[in-house]
C-alpha cells in the first residue's frame, strides 16, 4: 500500500504542478459556460440601429395594424423604433413579391412578410422571407405580431368589441413545478434542469477525456523511454497501475472540487438556487464511480499501445461512449421513466450519466439507486482487475501491437 501511495503522490504532484493543468483548471469552466450561455446571449443581443421590414398583405386587413404594433412595441436603447415597416404593394401579389425580393437583394430591407388568403377568403397564411433566416429574434417577433393582428381581425369580424379583443390577447404567467414523491413542490424549470444536467455531463466528459489521455500518454512515454522497466523493479505492475489511477483520480477530484466552488459562488452571488444536497451527494457518487470505471478502461486499453497515433484512435472510440448520453438528454427529460432509459442505467458505460439525468429530472426509486450503485462498484472492480492483467504484460511489450486474441489471453492467464 505504501508503494501505491508513493506512485499516486508522484503522479498527482507532477501533473498538478504542470502549466497545462493549471490552465485547464480555469479554462474548462469558461468553455462550459461559453458553450452553455453564449449562444443565447448572442441570439438575444439587442440591435444597434433600426431595421426595415417589408410586408405584402393580400387580404388588405393586416398590414397597417402590423406596422403600428411592430413599430410601437419594440424599441432600441436610444428610444428609436427597433423596426420600421414598409408596406409593399405593386398591384398583383407576384409583382409585389418580386419587388420586395429585389429590396432584400439590394439590402434596403431585412426581409418581408407575405400575408396570403385562400380562394374562399376565410383563412390567412403568412411567410417571412429574408437572406438572414438565422435572425430568430426578428422572425419570431414578426410572427407573434402577425398572430395578434390576425386574431384582432377575426375578432372584429365576429363582432367583438376592442375591450374584449384586448382581454383575449392579454398575457398570463405560466410556470412549471416538479412534485417530489412525497408530493412536495420543487423547482422544475426546464432550462435550469437541462443546464444542470448538461454541465454535469460536460464536466465528466472533460475530466475523463483529459485524465484518460494523460493516463495513456504517461504509459506510452514510460514504455518508450524504458522507464517502466525501472519502475516495475521497485514495485509490482499492479501497484504501479493502482498508484497511477489513484493519483490521477485525486487530480480529477481536485479539479471537480475547484469547479464546484466556482459554480456555488456564482450561484450564490446571482441569487439562483443550487442543487439539492440529496441530489448533489448522489451525483458525486456516480461521478466518482464513473471516473474510476473509465480510468481503468483507459489504462487497460492504453497499456498495450506503443505510439501516440494508436492512443489517439483508442481515445476517440472511448470518448464517443461519453458523448452518447448528451444526445439523449432531451428525450430523457420528456420521459424520464421510459423503458429504454431504465435499461441504459444498467449498462456500466452509460450508468453514471444516465442516472445523473434521471436524478435531476425525476428521482429514481431507492432500489434503483442501490442496484445501479452496486453495479458500478462491481464494474469498477472488474475493470480494475482486467486492466491490471493487461497492464502487467502490456507495459513490458514493445514492437508490434498485440492482437485482440493476445489481449484476451493475457486476461485469462493473469
Amino acid at each position: 500500500m505504501n508503494k501505491i501511495l508513493v506512485v499516486a503522490r508522484w503522479e498527482f504532484m507532477e501533473k498538478v504542478k504542470s502549466k497545462l493543468f493549471l490552465i485547464g483548471l480555469f479554462v474548462t469552466p469558461v468553455i462550459i459556460l461559453a458553450v452553455s450561455f453564449l449562444p443565447a446571449v448572442f441570439v438575444t443581443q439587442e440591435d444597434k440601429s433600426s431595421k426595415v421590414v417589408g410586408i405584402i398583405d393580400e387580404s388588405g386587413q393586416v398590414a397597417p395594424e402590423f406596422a403600428r404594433k411592430l413599430e410601437s412595441e419594440y424599441h432600441l436603447s436610444n428610444g428609436q423604433p427597433n423596426y420600421i415597416v414598409r408596406i409593399i404593394s405593386e398591384g398583383s401579389l407576384d409583382s409585389s413579391v418580386a419587388a420586395a425580393t429585389q429590396l432584400v437583394v439590394r439590402d434596403e430591407i431585412e426581409g418581408f412578410c407575405v400575408v396570403t388568403k385562400n380562394p374562399a377568403g376565410d383563412t390567412l397564411a403568412a411567410e417571412y422571407r429574408s437572406k438572414s433566416v438565422g435572425d430568430v429574434v426578428l422572425s419570431s417577433r414578426a410572427e407573434q405580431t402577425l398572430r395578434e393582428v390576425v386574431t384582432q381581425v377575426r375578432a372584429s369580424q365576429l363582432g367583438l368589441t376592442a375591450g374584449a379583443v384586448k382581454t383575449l390577447l392579454s398575457k398570463f404567467d405560466f410556470s412549471i413545478s416538479k412534485l417530489s414523491k412525497e408530493g412536495e413542490k420543487e423547482e422544475g424549470d426546464f432550462m435550469k434542469i437541462f443546464f444542470k444536467v448538461l454541465i454535469f455531463m460536460m464536466m465528466m466528459f472533460f475530466l475523463i477525456a483529459t485524465s484518460g489521455q494523460i493516463l495513456v500518454r504517461s504509459v506510452i512515454e514510460e514504455k518508450s523511454n524504458r522507464i517502466v522497466e525501472i519502475l516495475v523493479s521497485s514495485c509490482s505492475p499492479t501497484e504501479l497501475m493502482s498508484g497511477k489511477v489513484l493519483g490521477l483520480s485525486a487530480l480529477g477530484l481536485t479539479q471537480l472540487a475547484f469547479w464546484a466552488l466556482i459554480g456555488l459562488s456564482v450561484a450564490f452571488q446571482s441569487g439562483h438556487s443550487v442543487i439539492l444536497p440529496s441530489e448533489g451527494l448522489l451525483l458525486v457518487l456516480y461521478f466518482i464511480l464513473g471516473y474510476l470505471f473509465y480510468a481503468a478502461i483507459f489504462i487497460g486499453a492504453g497499456s498495450p499501445l506503443n505510439t501516440e497515433q494508436e492512443a489517439q484512435q483508442i481515445n476517440t472510440y472511448l470518448i464517443l461512449l461519453l458523448v452518447l448520453p448528451v444526445m439523449l438528454a432531451t428525450p430523457a427529460m420528456k420521459d424520464p421513466g421510459a423503458l429504454w432509459l431504465r435499461v441504459l442505467c444498467y449498462i456500466p458505460f452509460f450508468t453514471p450519466t444516465v442516472m445523473a439525468l434521471r436524478i435531476s429530472i425525476q428521482m429514481p426509486s431507492a432500489w434503483e439507486i442501490l442496484a445501479t450503485s452496486l453495479l458500478m462498484v462491481a464494474a469498477v472492480w472488474v475493470a480494475m482487475v482486467v486492466a491490471g492483467r493487461i497492464f502487467r504484460i502490456g507495459i513490458l511489450s514493445t514492437g508490434k501491437t498485440p492482437r485482440l486474441k493476445d489481449i484476451v489471453q493475457w486476461v485469462r492467464t493473469g
